[in-house]
């Protein structure tokens, strides 16, 4: 079995899809559905169980998980970077995760777990993914800070050359619809035209970046899929990896994109960032991707535009907008 925590999540449900399309549905999706409409992310998928996640967490401390599972791809946790429960994110993020990696390890399965560029902080010390860099990262949000906790475990217990860490940066795509403030700005984007006609995007207070220059590595979910069942079928890369294009684009680049998804011509408003967050605000985010390639990865990711107008007209345009 492949265990998919987070499964019925953004990424988590992405990566289930491209585990159906290559074939395979020996899948338990871990997760906690609430009373959100995350589940309609599992409606067109093929598995063999769903599991509550600490129903799961329960057996996997406990020794009693009942079935063989030769893969554990941690995609599970509280995403948001506005979470103030600073104790909830400790535990749902970093300690969930360590009694997973732990079991897993003990058991010899292969483990993928999801950390996240938001431990880049302001960017005050690239964008590398050396293990140099990673410990020297100073997080400026509580849920950067959980993910930055379980990389430093990794490296601090030599666990970078047993498991496999991909740090996400602005993923965008289907799926992500149950996400409510934390869905991307595209998804915002579209529905701000549909609703107005125009987007209304942040102006800049650095004179290198004009309005809507601020920049970021946007990365469409599907690529990032590709990228997971690489790393599933190539147990011997192991380390922290980024995922992202490495190649910044601008928040103007990103919403021209929609409108020319759309078929209709740009239309923006520039207005003023609050306050409390210009101190905190990043204008640039770039992953560095050579130590993926190194490793052998062969993803192509998808150009910008490319990938908006697969969003939009393949999903976000359509009645059922679900992978």
């Amino acid at each position: 079995m492949i265990v998919v925590t987070g499964g019925a999540g953004f990424i988590g449900s992405a990566f289930v899809a491209k585990l159906n399309e290559e074939g395979r549905d020996d899948i338990v999706v871990v997760d906690e559905l609430g009373t959100t409409e995350k589940w309609q992310n599992l409606v067109k998928r093929r598995y063999a169980d769903y599991i509550h996640k600490d129903a799961f967490l329960e057996m996997a401390a406990g020794d009693r998980v009942p079935f063989p599972v030769s893969a554990a791809v941690h995609m599970g946790a509280c995403s948001s970077t506005t979470e103030r429960d600073a104790d909830y994110l400790v535990e749902n993020n970093f300690h969930y995760t360590c009694r997973l990696a732990d079991w897993a390890l003990a058991h010899g399965v292969r483990f993928i777990y999801a950390s996240s560029a938001a431990t880049y902080g302001d960017g005050a010390q690239g964008f590398s993914d050396g293990e140099e860099t990673i410990r020297a990262l100073r997080p400026i949000n509580m849920y950067g800070y959980s993910k930055q906790l379980f990389d430093l475990r990794v490296l601090r217990n030599g666990f970078q050359d047993r498991v496999a860490g991909v740090k996400f940066f602005n993923v965008f795509g289907p799926n992500e619809y149950h996400k409510g403030e934390m869905t991307s700005v595209i998804f915002k984007a579209f529905h701000q035209i549909r609703e107005t006609g125009k987007v209304r995007l942040f102006k800049s207070y650095k004179p290198e970046y004009g309005d809507g220059g601020q920049m970021r590595d946007f990365v469409y979910v599907k690529d990032c899929a590709e990228v997971l069942w690489w790393f599933l079928n190539h147990g011997e890369v192991n380390g922290i990896f980024n995922l992202g294009t490495g190649k910044a684009r601008t928040w103007n680049d990103l919403i021209r994109a929609v409108f020319a998804a759309m078929n209709l011509p740009p239309r923006i408003d520039y207005i003023e960032m609050p306050e409390a967050i210009r101190g905190q605000y990043q204008y640039f985010t770039e992953a560095k991707m050579e130590k993926l390639g190194a490793a052998g990865c062969p993803v192509a990711f998808r150009p910008l535009e490319e990938a908006v107008g697969d969003y939009v007209k393949n999903h976000l345009l359509l009645a059922d907008p679900y992978l």
